[in-house]
C-alpha cells in the first residue's frame, strides 16, 4: 500500500491556548492534528484507538497500569457456515400474495416461520483480550497528558513523577503487522513495568523463552455454530539495560532506560470457506521480523497537514454548541479519515460497526456488517476524501458475497445471481436474519454494488471495473428473476421487501411490495451494469433486458403533504414513527444523484419536506446521514446546525467515537463524507465548489479532496466567497463542468495538468 500522505485538510486560523510552563497542568501537544487529554480514559469510549487495518488496540494511559484492549478482525465467534432455508422458496409466492392482499400481519409471521436463515442472528465480531502493563514504581504525578496524532499514528503518554518525565508511545504498524510500545524516561535506569496479557475467550497464557508471552487459544461457538478458529497473540519484551525476570505468566522488567514490547496476534482464519492458518507460524514470523528494528524505524509517518488547536478535546466537545470552535469540526474530519486507515486497508477485512475496535464478547448487533446503510456509511468518505485505496476490502466482501449469495439465491428465491440481506459477517452469511422487521430486505447486496460502482467513478479503473463486473451482473440478474408485477399499475417491484426497519402503518410490521428507496437502489444498479458492460463491451443482450426493465419500474411519488413518499402509497403521515432514525426513501438524494435541486428541483423540494418531517434528532449515523443530504440541498446553515448535533456530548463521546448511542463508528465516517460534501460536490458531471459552507466557516482551505471522473481539488475562501481553486485530471483526458455559486465553465484538463478557478 503507498504510504498515505496529506489529502485534504479543512484550514481555519485559531489561536492555540497553551499552558504556561509554570502550570502543573499539561499543555497541547505540538501536533496541532491530536486528540489530547489531561486524565487517563476511566472507561472504554475515552480511550484512544489505534490500528493497522488488522491488527487494532484501545490505549487508556492509565499511570499504575496501562491497559491496551486489543482486537485482531478475523476473531469472530463460530465459523464457515451455511444459513440459507430451504423452507423459503415454497413461503415465496404465498408471501407476495399475503402483501398484495393486505394483509400484512399475516405475511410477517409467515416470513418468520419459514423465510428467515437459520441460525436467525450471525456471528458476532470479537475482543482478543488485553495487554496490561503495570508499573509498580507510580506515585504521584504532574503535567499529565496522553494524546494521539493524527500525524504519525502514535498514541502517546507523557507525565513527570518525582522529578522525571516518563513516556509511553504506542501505535500499530501496517508494515510490520505489531502494536509496538515503548517506555522511556528522561533519566537512566528509571523504567520499571510488568507486562501481561488476559482474555475472556477459551485460551491459555504461558512463557517462552525468558521474554515472550504467549496466549494460545480457540474461538467461541454462537447461535450453534461452533468455534472453528485458533488463535495466538504473542508479545516480546525488549529491555535497554536493566534486569529482565518471570513472574508466572507476566514479564519483568527493573531499572531499564527503556523497554520495548512488540505484540503479534493472527488467527487460523485464510477465506470464509477455508481456516486452515497457522497463527503459531504468523506470529512468530512477525514478532522476529520486526525485532530486528528500531522503534523509530518500525513507525510509518503520515503527514496530514497542520492547523490550530485549543484546550483538551473532551473539554472541546462539551463547549462546541456553546463555543466557536471551527477547528473541532476539522480535527473531526481528520478524526475520520484516521479511523479508515486505522480500520480497512488492503488485505484486511472491512471496518465492522465499530471498525476495528470492540471488548465484548456480545457487542451490540454482533459489531457486523449492517448493509442497509451503516457498512455503505462507513465507505462514504473513502472516495471523496482520498483515501480510495482504502475500499479494497470492501471490494473483496462484496466478491466473497457473489459465492455465498448465490447459493442464498437459488435455494430461497430459485434465482440467478446472487442476493445479500440487510446484514453479513466473517463467514459471508448471506440470508435474511433478525427478524422479518429488518431482515426480510433483499438489497443489501445491490446497494454495495453501489459503492464498486462509485470506486470507478472516482478512479476510472478500467481493470477495477472488469473485476467488480461480475457482482454487478449478478445481482442484476437477481433482480431481473424476482421483481413481480405490481397489480394495479403494473410496475416491477420487490416483495416481500421493507423500508429499512421503519414500520407502516398496517399490521404492525415493516412488510410491503417496492418501497421507494428498493426501486431507487435498483435504477443505479441497473443503469450502472448497462453502462460497465457498455464499457468493456460485455452483454448486449443483458443491457438490452436491464433497459427494458429499468423502465418499467415504479417512479418516485410526492405525497398528501408535499413529501417524497416513503412507500408505493401514502402512507407516510401514518406511520408510528414520524421522526425515524432511517431516511431510506431519500437514497435518491444522497448519496445517489437521481435528485438534485438544479436537475429535479420538485423532487427535491418533496425530499427537503420528508426531511423537515423527519427532524433533526437522530442516531449519530442518523444525523450523519442527515448531515449530507442537507448538504445535497445546498442548505448551508442547515447542514451546519446538524453537524454542530453529531459534535455534541451525547453524540460523540470524549474520544470522538460516534454514539448511536452506544458506540457505532458510522456517524464517525458519515459527519467525515458530509463535511466534503459542504465544501465540494460532484455528480451528474459537474464539479460544484463549496456548495453548502456555513456563515461558521467563513475562511479557510482545503487541499485533495476527490471528485468523480478522476479529478482531485483544492480550494480556498475568504469572507465566505472563493478566492482559488485548482482541479486535477489524474486519469485521463477530461471533460467535466465546474460551477461556483451560479457560475459555471465546461473545461477540459489533459491527464496530469490543472485547470484553475
Amino acid at each position: 500500500m503507498k504510504r498515505l500522505t496529506l489529502i485534504a485538510v479543512l484550514a481555519v486560523v485559531l489561536a492555540a491556548n497553551r499552558t504556561s510552563s509554570t502550570d502543573l497542568r499539561a499543555g497541547a501537544p505540538d501536533e496541532p492534528l491530536s486528540l489530547w487529554y489531561r486524565q487517563p480514559a476511566a472507561q472504554w469510549v475515552e480511550a484512544l484507538p489505534i490500528g493497522n487495518g488488522r491488527l487494532a488496540a484501545m490505549v487508556f494511559g492509565g499511570v499504575a497500569r496501562e491497559r491496551l484492549q486489543l482486537n485482531e478482525d478475523t476473531l469472530w465467534a463460530g465459523g464457515p457456515y451455511d444459513p440459507a432455508n430451504p423452507a423459503a422458496l415454497e413461503a415465496l409466492p404465498v408471501v407476495r400474495q399475503m402483501i398484495f392482499d393486505r394483509k400484512f400481519r399475516e405475511a410477517h409471521a409467515l416470513v418468520a416461520d419459514q423465510m428467515m436463515g437459520k441460525p436467525v442472528r450471525q456471528m458476532p465480531f470479537q475482543p482478543l483480550g488485553d495487554l496490561l502493563l503495570t508499573f509498580p514504581d507510580a506515585g504521584a504525578v504532574e503535567r499529565y497528558r496522553r494524546d494521539l496524532n493524527l500525524d504519525t499514528a502514535i498514541a502517546r503518554v507523557t507525565y513527570a513523577s518525582a522529578g522525571v518525565t516518563y513516556t509511553r508511545e504506542i501505535f500499530s504498524s501496517p508494515i510490520d503487522q505489531v502494536i509496538a510500545i515503548r517506555l522511556s524516561a528522561d533519566r537512566p535506569r528509571h523504567v520499571t513495568v510488568s507486562v501481561g496479557m488476559t482474555t475472556p475467550q477459551h485460551a491459555h497464557v504461558a512463557i517462552e523463552g525468558a521474554d515472550t508471552i504467549v496466549m494460545r487459544g480457540a474461538n467461541a461457538e454462537a447461535q450453534g455454530i461452533k468455534g472453528a478458529l485458533t488463535f495466538q497473540a504473542r508479545a516480546r519484551v525488549i529491555a535497554e539495560r536493566g534486569s529482565t525476570i518471570v513472574h508466572g505468566a507476566d514479564v519483568a522488567v527493573r531499572d531499564a532506560d527503556a523497554v520495548t514490547v512488540l505484540l503479534a496476534a493472527a488467527t487460523s482464519y485464510r477465506s470464509y470457506k477455508d481456516v486452515s492458518g497457522d497463527p503459531e507460524a504468523t506470529t512468530k514470523r512477525q514478532v522476529a521480523a520486526a525485532s530486528r528494528k528500531s522503534f523509530t524505524t518500525l513507525r510509518v509517518t503520515i503527514d496530514l497537514g497542520a492547523s490550530g488547536t485549543s484546550g483538551p478535546t473532551d473539554e472541546r466537545i462539551r463547549m462546541f454548541a456553546t463555543r466557536h470552535d471551527p477547528q473541532l469540526a476539522a480535527l473531526y474530519f481528520q478524526f475520520g479519515r484516521y479511523l479508515l486507515i486505522s480500520s480497512s486497508r488492503p488485505g484486511s477485512q472491512p471496518a465492522t460497526l465499530q471498525g476495528d475496535w470492540n471488548d465484548q464478547m456480545k457487542p451490540p448487533w454482533e459489531s457486523k456488517y449492517t448493509i442497509n446503510i451503516n457498512t455503505e456509511m462507513n465507505y462514504w468518505p473513502a472516495e471523496s476524501a482520498n483515501l480510495s485505496e482504502l475500499v479494497e476490502p470492501l471490494t473483496s466482501l462484496v466478491m466473497d458475497l457473489t459465492e455465498s449469495g448465490a447459493r442464498t439465491a437459488k435455494v430461497q428465491y430459485g434465482a440467478r445471481g446472487w442476493v445479500a440481506h440487510h446484514n453479513t459477517d466473517l463467514w459471508r452469511a448471506s440470508a435474511p436474519v433478525d427478524g422479518p422487521a429488518s431482515g426480510m430486505w433483499p438489497m443489501g447486496g445491490a446497494w454495495l454494488c453501489q459503492t464498486l460502482w462509485e470506486h470507478y467513478q472516482y478512479t476510472q479503473d478500467k481493470d477495477y471495473l472488469a473485476r467488480v463486473y461480475p457482482a454487478l451482473k449478478g445481482a442484476s440478474e437477481f433482480f431481473l428473476d424476482t421483481l413481480v408485477e405490481e397489480p394495479t399499475h403494473k410496475w416491477l417491484v420487490t416483495s416481500p421487501s421493507l423500508s429499512p426497519e421503519n414500520r407502516h402503518p398496517f399490521g404492525n410490521t415493516t412488510l410491503v411490495a417496492g418501497p421507494a428507496m428498493d426501486t431507487e437502489i435498483l435504477r443505479d444498479l441497473f443503469a450502472n451494469t448497462i453502462r460497465a458492460g457498455e464499457i468493456l463491451d460485455k452483454d448486449p443482450e443483458l443491457r438490452d433486458r436491464l433497459t427494458v426493465t429499468h423502465a418499467r419500474l415504479a417512479p418516485d411519488h410526492v405525497g398528501k403533504a408535499g413529501q417524497l413518499q416513503e412507500w408505493l402509497d401514502d402512507w407516510d403521515l401514518q406511520a408510528p414513527d414520524l421522526h425515524h432514525r432511517h431516511v431510506s426513501h431519500l437514497y435518491a438524494l444522497y448519496p445517489s444523484d437521481q435528485i438534485t435541486v438544479r436537475g429535479t428541483p420538485a423532487l427535491a423540494a418533496a425530499a427537503r419536506k420528508s426531511l423537515e418531517m423527519r427532524g433533526d434528532e437522530a442516531t449519530g449515523w442518523g444525523l450523519g446521514w442527515r448531515l449530507n443530504l442537507w448538504a445535497r440541498l445546498l442548505d448551508a446553515e442547515h447542514a451546519y446546525t446538524i453537524l454542530a448535533r453529531l459534535l455534541s456530548p451525547d453524540r460523540t463521546y470524549p474520544n470522538m467515537f460516534g454514539a448511536h448511542p452506544p458506540f457505532q463508528i458510522d456517524g464517525n465516517f458519515g459527519g467525515t463524507a458530509g463535511i466534503v460534501e459542504m465544501l465540494l460536490q460532484s455528480h451528474g458531471g459537474e464539479i460544484a465548489l463549496l456548495p453548502a459552507v456555513p456563515k461558521a466557516w467563513p475562511t479557510g482551505a482545503v487541499t485533495g479532496l476527490r471528485a468523480r471522473g478522476g479529478f482531485e481539488v483544492d480550494l480556498a475562501w475568504n469572507d465566505g466567497r472563493l478566492t482559488s481553486a485548482a482541479v486535477r485530471a489524474l486519469t485521463t483526458n477530461s471533460r467535466t463542468r465546474v460551477r461556483y455559486d451560479t457560475v459555471s465553465r465546461d473545461v477540459t484538463i489533459a491527464k496530469g495538468h490543472t485547470y484553475r478557478w
